[in-house]
This record gives C-alpha cells, structure tokens and sequence, in this order.
C-alpha cells in the first residue's frame, strides 16, 4: 500500500470516528504521522494535501547527508589551523573552497572523529574593564611563563592587534625593555589606557616608565582574571597555536623567537578573529612585504 493510499484511508477512518492511534495501527503508521495528517485535512482539505504530497515527491530529493570529501575538508582544516573552533573553520571553508556550512554542521562532523569539550558557562558576570571604541584605547599586558623562558604579551583590545616579546626574567627591568619595544614597533600612537595585573614585572622600572607611553596606567583588580579576559585569550592562543605547555631552556631562545615571529604573522594577517563581524584577521597585508611584517621586525 503506497502512502497516498494510507492518506485517504486514514481520511476515511476519521470520519468513522476512529482515534489516532487506531488508525495509526490499521495503517502501519506511527501516531504523529497520522495527527500530522489529520491536521492538514482540517486546514486544507484532503485533495488540497494530496497534491501538495504529491508536488513535494517529485524530482530527486537533495541529499542531506554532507559529502566525505568535504567531511575530509573540515577534517583537515582543523588540523591545520590548530584545533581551531566551529566558526574559523566555516571561514576557511568559505573563503578557501566556496563551500557553505552551517556551523552546528561543522561540530556534527567534527564530533565524528573528535571528543568536543565545552567552552564552559556562558553570560557569567564580568568585572569592570575599560570599553574601547577606538584603536589603542586599551592594551592590555600580561606574561606567560615557559621554565627559563617568559613571554611578554600585549594586546590592543580594540583591533586585536598583538605582540609577544620573549625574555630570559621575570623584572620590572624586563617588563621595560618589553613596553619600550611593544610601544614602538606595534602598539604605535596616542594610547589611552595601559593595563596589566598587579605582578612585579609590571612594577619599578616599567611603572616609572609606562606613562611616557599611555595617559593611565591601570592595574587589574586581583583575583579578577575576566578584567584581563582579552590578554587571558591571547595568551591561550600563544600556548595552542605556537609554544605550547612544554618548559623550555635558555639557549634555545633564537629558535623560540622565530616560532613566535611566525605566528605573530599568521595571527595578523591569516587567523580569522572572532571578535569581528564578519571574521577577518586583524591587519591586512599592505605591501610590508612577503610575510606582512618586515616593517615591523627590520627584514
């Protein structure tokens, strides 16, 4: 019995009177099937549903499944662009390949060979942290420990533009060489706010010399990591997309800062952002040369 069939009979049997689930027996049909056909006779009458069924049947139906090769395109993407999250890919995807994917689609394929952790609790409270509406309104500061080697990293919270400078102390004498070469090379400018936690690196020498480069020095509030949540991100990025968890030696710091300048350049100018509507990358390269930052770094 073909469902056109099923559907006058189940028309029939309603005007006997019959309950869903009766017809739904009879007819070898799930319940909600039947109740969505009952409804549609109600509001459009059997001959107007049957031919509407019919006209939906006609011609191959598109298939839903997502093709392998592109499975494998997503697949690979992710490898390549360091496990990055659902939107980067669907950026890649599209600006790479002209493919469109939704992006609930991407983590359906991505969970097919990946164990996919949750980012945490969405909308918690923030604490105060200064709003930017401009360039270099607010860089934020901060470091991240590798054993024997500290990275200093900054970040103007406005165009997510970045910098990391590799150092073998943690003093205020390192945080200053770091302000000096950060405030020079990238972060160029009226800067309005500089502002970084309370660590000793950000103290003596770097305190005395940080207002000859901003208007306001502000230290986060303790205990506060979402006042320095734009730095916290950047510096999660450092450790997955480049350095890693690993503790590394001193003389093993030439090959480091290559690392670091490597990524610097893909950060800005390859890495889409996802604090920006639609996701680019921070800069685009603008005749600085092959690898966009030969300005910056003097090659």
């Amino acid at each position: 019995m073909d469902t056109r069939t099923r559907i006058i009979l189940a028309a029939e049997l309603a005007t006997q009177g019959l309950s869903i689930s009766a017809i739904a027996c009879q007819l070898d049909r799930h319940r909600e099937t039947i109740g969505l056909w009952l409804k549609a006779f109600r509001i459009e009458g059997v001959p107007a549903f049957l031919d509407r069924y019919t006209a939906a049947k006609k011609g191959p139906r598109r298939a839903r499944q997502v093709p392998g090769a592109v499975k494998r395109l997503v697949w690979a993407i992710r490898t390549r662009e360091h496990d990055c999250c659902g939107q980067k890919i669907q950026y890649f995807l599209a600006r790479e390949l002209g493919i469109h994917l939704s992006v609930p689609k991407i983590y359906e394929i991505l969970a097919e060979r990946y164990v996919l952790r949750s980012r945490g609790r969405p909308n918690q409270p923030r604490g105060i942290v200064p709003i930017a509406t401009a360039p270099r309104a607010v860089i934020q500061m901060d470091t991240v420990v590798f054993g024997d080697v500290f990275a200093f990293t900054g970040v103007d919270i406005y165009t997510k533009e970045a910098d990391v400078v590799l150092q073998t102390g943690l003093t205020s004498e390192h945080g200053a060489i770091f302000l000096r070469t950060a405030m020079t090379r990238r972060f160029t400018g009226s800067v309005q706010i500089i502002q970084t936690d309370g660590g000793p690196e950000f103290k003596g020498a770097f305190a005395q010399l940080v207002h000859q480069y901003c208007t306001r020095h502000r230290v986060a509030r303790p205990y506060k990591k979402n006042e320095q949540a734009y730095i916290e991100s950047f510096n999660r990025t450092l450790r997955k997309e480049c350095l890693g968890w690993a503790s590394y030696r001193i003389e093993e710091l030439p090959a480091l800062q290559n690392e670091v300048r490597a990524f610097l350049n893909r950060y800005h100018y390859h890495r889409p952002h996802l604090g920006f509507t639609p996701m680019r990358p921070p800069l685009t390269p603008s005749g600085e040369g092959q690898d966009g930052l030969s300005d910056i770094y003097g090659e």
